[in-house]
């Protein structure tokens, strides 16, 4: 079946789907996105994922493509057409298309949106929480309002890219201090040897995940206690467990940092409890 994808009002196949070329995403990367996982026929936080897409616009000074309402039954519709069962839906909203000029358009320019959908494998992303993964840490070069999901990711490329070729899955973004601030694309968690969780204050320096929101309901759920401080790169590698989470990923397990195994190399018993426990404490929304 081939994919659909919401362009600016229109359900259009996805193979020719595009935007304007004067599009200030295209040009400046000014827009921002989210990202839902689907799991089960359902889309997972859709009311935190517009919040914080909410919130981003807001920074960016950058209107609603459309009515909250309007653009959950969207994306529920491309979900539908594209026959989502598990997998991802992606939105992006630009400031719009208008003649190339680095200050903003007039006001009354139209926001772009782009919705897409993609099947994913339950079963493959399973089989890589039960191996674990290996990350690399690499130095923060990023601007300081990584708190705004914007499309300028070029930093994360490249550092996703590095820990592709080391053979690693995932590159955490690392403080002059030495303390790690959060992945290429997920935050990052440790577990101290007490059995804490361990995560890096969401107030600055870092994006507030939305999976990071939810796993503190799971951890309430299942009794465990949250530090949000700090941590640097020798205490993760010597932690009892580390891990990393996204909408992309939920929970995955971490067992090496820069070539050094993770307590004993396997993935930890409380970070797959929480894996477990995700889907159960999340909001649902259904997809159909």
């Amino acid at each position: 079946m081939s994919r659909i994808a919401y362009v600016n009002g229109q359900y259009v196949q996805h193979s020719e789907a595009g935007v304007h070329i004067e599009d200030r995403g295209y040009q400046f990367a000014d827009g921002v996105y989210e990202v839902c996982e689907i799991a089960r026929d359902n889309i997972m936080d859709m009311t935190r994922h517009l919040d914080r897409l909410g919130r981003s616009l807001s920074e960016l000074k950058i209107a609603w493509p459309m009515d909250r309402r309007a653009l959950q039954a969207v994306i529920r519709e491309v979900v539908r057409r594209n026959r989502v069962h598990n997998g991802l839906v992606y939105l992006q909203v630009t400031r719009g298309v208008a003649r190339r000029d680095h200050v903003f358009p007039s006001a009354d320019t139209t926001p772009s949106l782009v919705i897409t959908a993609k099947r994913t494998s339950p079963e493959a992303s399973a089989a890589r929480a039960a191996k674990g993964i290996k990350i690399i840490t690499v130095p923060e070069n990023r601007w300081e309002r990584v708190d705004i999901k914007s499309v300028g990711l070029l930093p994360n490329v490249l550092a996703r890219q590095q820990a592709k070729e080391q053979g690693a899955q995932e590159a955490w973004f690392v403080d002059p201090d030495g303390t790690v601030k959060e992945g290429a694309a997920t935050n990052a968690w440790i577990v101290t040897k007490d059995g804490v969780l361990v995560t890096r204050t969401a107030e600055s320096g870092i994006l507030r995940g939305i999976t990071r929101t939810t796993i503190f309901d799971v951890a309430k759920k299942l009794g465990l206690k949250i530090e949000e401080r700090g941590f640097s790169v020798d205490e993760a590698k010597s932690a009892k467990e580390a891990f990393i989470t996204a909408a992309t990923t939920v929970v995955m397990p971490v067992i090496d940092i820069d070539g050094v195994t993770v307590a004993n190399g396997h993935p930890g018993t409380i970070t797959l409890s929480l894996r477990e426990a995700f889907f159960e404490i999340a909001e649902k929304t259904p997809s159909c």
